[in-house]
């Protein structure tokens, strides 16, 4: 990637400068708490080795790892999407509720794998309620309809005296578990789904099975399905088509979004962070332009319920599928390095960017599964690289998104989006090596920072107005001159947060060096009036 410094003289070049303006009075909008969200999907090692272990030494009688547990605890996710996926597209809930014994083993179409059902439904609110998450569920739609989606709504949320509550009370949970937040199946226009469709049969059962749903409880908030990546070849239409079907039964639409670095291309790898923030926009477009067509008010709100890198074990069969239909075998466990906790950091930030109409989203997923959190079955579990981005979104992320003013040098890269064999390159043009976020609270503001020059620092000075005094109470760093390098079971904190050095506090606001190939938080605090 060509430098663009200006060039001294004597051959020096001079440090890339950044302008930031944050403005108390700008205001994109409040993050909602389950902007904060993660996935657990019956995939490989996710649930069975994953957040579930009966026998390890530090599971819990239910069977519950409290090493996991503890460390989803400092991660901080507010809500959580289960069971899938493309795994709900071929699940009957029925076979993951009652006696574990009497539970039916069923083959797993979508992963390959053999399901024991031995977690199900009920084993899941439980671990959401030791965690002190919120449970979101989907349904079938893939091959199930209305009459049983209904029927899973009725079994978690009627308080008792008929058919649904009252087996759920006989299977030892007396109180309904109250679920709010559901999905109507997942990315059902793709083809590998079980029981794909087009936009019309999708968007007319879809509507069916929100109606049944809502008839059972009216408190739910139900999520449609959106197209499955912005590269497909439906992207647009898909969701056109189907909010025109359900735009009156619906709160949500879904997006589905993982960036990739096939090409080897690092700067082109930060850059395709940019898309997020693109992809977000169309979607908003699209459901504005059905609500316009109606002359409504309503406002769909987008629930980003699968984001994440993956790439290594995208492709490979070998990473996708093992032969013998095991259960929980290790697949899609990809290995996370410095770079991509950079990529992933990009998508933290263009998150908050848009809270104002992204109200959910869920990381894909949680553990061993493209996850920031690693187990070894019977053994120890370990942070991943892009756990500290999370981690940072859902400690100072909470509050009202600031729209900052960012005056940085840009350049251009050509991201590669292959869809299947058919590479789907992608033109940025200008880039700014410094992406950014801030979000305020009562006890002051925070600054998310990504400085994607590969080669050198960024000098930021950032002008606050309207914030009164401020003294920076936190200042942190995720660098390291190795881009490759992972954090791993004997090595579990080689990337970690450090200390950020060269903060300076001025009359405007704050001075900062960021850095190379770093993404940094500074979170400031209000000074004590009088």
């Amino acid at each position: 990637m060509p430098r663009r410094f200006i060039v001294w003289p004597d051959g020096r070049a001079a440090m890339r400068h950044s302008e930031v303006l944050i403005d108390r009075a700008f205001e994109i909008g409040a993050t909602d708490p389950r902007l904060f969200g993660a996935f657990v999907e019956h995939l490989g090692r996710s649930v069975y080795g994953g957040i579930y272990e009966p026998g390890h030494k530090t599971a819990d009688p239910a069977g519950y790892r409290q090493d996991v547990l503890a460390l989803i605890r400092e991660l901080g996710p507010t809500i959580v999407r289960y069971p899938g996926g493309n795994f709900v597209s071929g699940y009957n809930w029925e076979d993951g509720v009652g006696p574990v014994a009497q539970r039916p083993r069923r083959l797993d179409l979508a992963w390959m794998s053999a399901e024991p059902n031995s977690f199900g439904t009920n084993e899941f609110i439980d671990w959401c309620r030791l965690a002190g998450i919120e449970p979101m569920l989907a349904v079938n739609l893939g091959t199930r309809g209305a009459e049983a989606a209904g029927r899973l709504v009725e079994y978690c949320n009627h308080p008792a005296g008929t058919a649904m509550s009252d087996l759920r009370r006989s299977h030892g949970w007396e109180q309904p578990h109250a679920v709010k937040f559901w999905c109507l199946g997942n990315e059902m226009d793709a083809p590998w789904q079980i029981g794909a469709k087009t936009a019309d049969e999708y968007g007319r059962l879809a509507t069916e099975a929100a109606k049944v749903m809502r008839w059972v409880d009216p408190t739910v908030e139900l999520a449609a399905c959106g197209s499955c990546g912005r590269n497909m070849p439906n992207f647009g239409r898909w969701e056109d088509v189907v909010l025109e079907h359900c735009f009156d039964e619906v709160e949500w639409i879904s997006l589905h979004t993982y960036l990739n670095d096939y090409a080897g291309d690092t700067a082109a790898f930060l850059a395709s962070a940019d898309t997020v923030d693109h992809f977000i926009e169309e979607v908003i477009a699209v459901a504005d332009s059905v609500a316009a067509r109606r002359r409504s008010r309503k406002r769909i709100k987008l629930s980003l319920d699968e984001w994440n890198v993956w790439y290594r074990t995208r492709r490979p069969r070998a990473t996708r599928v093992k032969p013998g239909w095991p259960v929980a075998p290790d697949i899609l466990q990809e290995i996370y390095t410095m770079k991509d906790a950079l990529a992933f950091g990009g998508m933290v930030i263009a998150l908050l960017n848009h809270a104002d109409r992204v109200r959910a989203a869920c990381l894909a997923q949680l553990v061993n599964v493209l996850a920031p959190i690693m187990t070894e079955t019977g053994g120890p579990a370990w942070r991943q690289t892009i756990f500290w981005p999370f981690a940072h979104m859902t400690r100072f992320g909470r509050g009202t998104v600031l729209r900052a003013l960012v005056h940085c040098e840009t350049y251009s890269a050509v991201y590669h989006d292959p869809l299947g064999p058919v590479d789907v390159p992608v033109e940025l043009p200008a880039v700014s090596y410094l992406k950014l976020a801030a979000v305020h609270d009562d006890g002051g503001v925070t600054l998310f920072m990504l400085n994607r020059d590969l080669e050198g620092p960024i000098r930021m000075q950032a002008t606050l107005r309207g914030f009164g005094p401020l003294r920076v109470a936190d200042a942190l760093t995720l660098h390291d001159a190795d881009l490759e390098a992972i954090n791993h079971r004997d090595a579990p904190d080689r990337i970690r947060p450090v200390a950020l050095d060269g903060v300076e506090q001025n009359a405007d606001g704050l001075r900062v060096l960021l850095p190379p190939a770093s993404w940094s938080v500074i979170r400031l605090v209000a000074l004590p009036r009088g």
